[in-house]
């Protein structure tokens, strides 16, 4: 009611019909405390990252050098279907709407999925990866760049199990990187959903399904560990060029790759 006049309050009042004042009741503290609201919250993202060296430090480092995350920047993504899938070509990380709900047993819900119906195009790429001590320095990897499509992603805080489900859709359409100390480098990496049909695409499986767990857990040593549990991972998998030497010696094929029932427990030695 700030800046409402008592005058004007009172002309309003006045005005109302006698059958609807009659039904205002006047509320307590304990019925307004049960006045909740019904809609979470809505952010609608555009960004774009980057990092001009990333280290890691223990006795050595690992250095990331030039590090870019944003949009793809490209229009002709998984081409074999002749679809636009990303609108117009930007390297901006766009097209991201975030629902933050908090469910009424508690449990926090982060739903990301496109403004409109279509995918998100991601661009990941790094340049050299670099271990440094007093031995000297070794690039382990380096040229790294992956285009990629993402269709869903969910994330829900349990309070019931204290674990972090993670689920999200994603299809990659070109992977690059190099491994100088092995002279090993991978070209035109691509992966899909585990039914995705070169000869006949369809775009509702062209994305590859992922599900994990996070929680705390004791290890061997009864250490609290970060727990991480692989629960379904399917997809295939073509690598265009395995190049050995600065010589291609071919190219690979993972058909229907599952993966599943994957534990690990990280912590600190």
């Amino acid at each position: 009611m700030k800046g409402l006049k008592p005058s004007l309050l009172a002309l309003c009042v006045a005005g109302a019909p006698p059958a609807a004042i009659a039904e205002i009741q006047r509320l307590d503290e304990s019925a307004m405390g049960n006045i909740t609201g019904q809609a979470g919250v809505t952010i609608e993202l555009e960004t774009k990252l980057n990092i001009d060296r990333f280290i890691y430090t223990d006795e050595g480092s690992l250095e990331v050098n030039d590090i870019f995350v944003g949009g793809a920047n490209r229009t002709d993504m998984f081409s074999e279907m002749n679809l636009n899938l990303n609108g117009s070509a930007t390297d901006t990380l766009d097209n991201i709407r975030i629902n933050i709900d908090v469910a009424s047993d508690g449990d926090a819900i982060i739903n990301l999925l496109p403004l409109s119906f279509n995918a998100v195009d991601l661009r990941i790429s790094t340049g050299a990866w670099n271990l440094t001590g007093t031995g000297g320095s070794t690039v382990v990897f380096d040229n790294f760049n992956m285009d990629a499509l993402i269709g869903s992603g969910t994330i829900r805080i349990d309070t019931a199990t204290d674990k972090l489900n993670f689920k999200t859709d994603i299809a990659i359409d070109d992977l690059d990187f190099d491994v100088p100390f092995l002279a090993l480098g991978i070209r035109d990496f691509q992966m899909t959903g585990a039914d995705y049909d070169l000869q006949a695409p369809q775009p509702l499986r062209l994305f590859a399904y992922v599900e994990l767990d996070m929680y705390k857990a004791p290890n061997s040593r009864n250490v609290e560990s970060l727990a991480i549990d692989l629960q379904t991972f399917e997809a295939d998998i073509r690598i265009g060029g395995v190049i050995v030497g600065g010589t291609s010696i071919g190219s690979m094929a993972l058909d229907n790759l599952a993966i599943t029932n994957t534990s690990m427990l990280i912590y600190g030695h």
